[in-house]
């Protein structure tokens, strides 16, 4: 059976995020937020994958160094969110075709 992961920061590790998203059937992949603690937490230690976790990083840094390309997107002239979201989902539409139409 394969089940989804969900990769996140260790901002979002908290008790009630790791349950709401158990509950609905997936598996949590998130450091551990010491908050300051000298240390080790009791209990059952988390599940934690970094190698997921870094490739997860890696896929975002990357979609934003491909919008940050688009000058118009990086410094938000529009005061519209519709047309600022419009112009977002035309970026992303010529990055996709400069992709596949490369081959």
């Amino acid at each position: 059976m394969n089940q989804t992961i969900v990769s996140l920061d260790g901002v979002y590790n908290s008790r009630a995020n790791r349950k709401a998203i158990f509950n609905r059937g997936m598996i949590p992949n998130m450091p551990e937020n010491r908050r300051n603690r000298k240390t080790l937490k009791r209990g059952r230690k988390p599940m934690f994958k970094p190698a997921i976790f870094q490739e997860r990083f890696r896929t975002i840094e990357r979609v934003f160094a491909w919008e940050d390309k688009f000058k118009r997107l990086l410094l938000r002239f529009e005061r519209m969110s519709q047309l600022h979201y419009a112009l977002k989902s035309l970026a992303y539409t010529m990055i996709n075709l400069r992709h596949f139409c490369q081959s």
